[in-house]
Formats: C-alpha cells, structure tokens, sequence
C-alpha cells in the first residue's frame, strides 16, 4: 500500500482527471472520489513518508505544499475518508486539523472543490490556504 505522489502545480490537473475517470466509469454520480485535506504541521517528515506509505491504497494520490497535504480517494465517500483520517490521527498520536469534501455532491470542477476547500478550513480553523490561491478560478 502507498499512495502516488504528484507535484503541487499538477494538482488542478489531477483533480481534473480524476473527474473524467469518475465521470466515464460512475454514471449515477455517487460520491466518487473524496478530496482529503490534513495539516500535518509539527510531525517528523520521515514519520509522515512512512505512514503514507502504509495507510494510503496505491490508487490514492498525494499532493503536499510544505505541511499541508491533500489526498485524493478514489471511490471514497466521506465516511471512508473519515476513517483515513483517523488511522493518521493513529499513526501521529495526534488529532489532525483535516477537511474532506467529495465529488461531485460539494464541487462539480476543480475550482468548486478548491474554493470550498479554502472557504472551509478558514470558517472551520481560522486560517488560510493561500497555496490554493493560484488555482482560483478567474472572473
């Protein structure tokens, strides 16, 4: 088990793909894939490389920025995420700030899932994603 590693400035693209696989192969529009997010802030980087390495499916995606990491579940609902979650919380001995959103029932585009993202963690951690702001969609 371990998930795929991407860059950070391929991860709009990612969602992008992930959408059209979901939207090819899953035609009632279920919860297809769960985008995870979890600060990882104050833990040991070799500690989270080899817990990833663990807990995460080989088709699970990852895209880091610093301490900020973001998950992508494939045919993952949020309950399914809830319990990734968790088993990081296990292997970090720590409760992790974390937000999950699924598409397509919270986003139908990487912009929606994005900007949800952001406006989420603000409403519910008092703190920004600034990374995220390059990916915005522009008016």
């Amino acid at each position: 088990m371990a998930g795929i590693h991407f860059t950070f400035s391929d991860f709009k693209q990612l969602l992008a793909l992930n959408i059209g696989i979901s939207d090819r192969l899953d035609e009632n529009r279920a919860e297809s894939f769960t985008l995870l997010y979890c600060h990882f802030d104050g833990i040991d980087q070799e500690i989270i490389d080899n817990s990833l390495g663990t807990i995460l499916r080989t088709s699970d995606s990852i895209v880091n920025y610093k301490k900020e990491y973001f998950f992508v579940l494939p045919y993952t609902d949020k309950y399914g995420a809830d319990i990734v979650k968790k088993m990081f919380d296990e292997a970090f001995s720590s409760y992790l700030n974390s937000f999950m959103l699924s598409y397509p029932a919270d986003g139908e585009n990487p912009e929606e899932l994005l900007g949800g993202l952001q406006d989420s963690v603000n409403v519910f951690y008092k703190y920004d994603l600034p990374c995220l702001d390059r990916f915005a969609k522009v008016i």
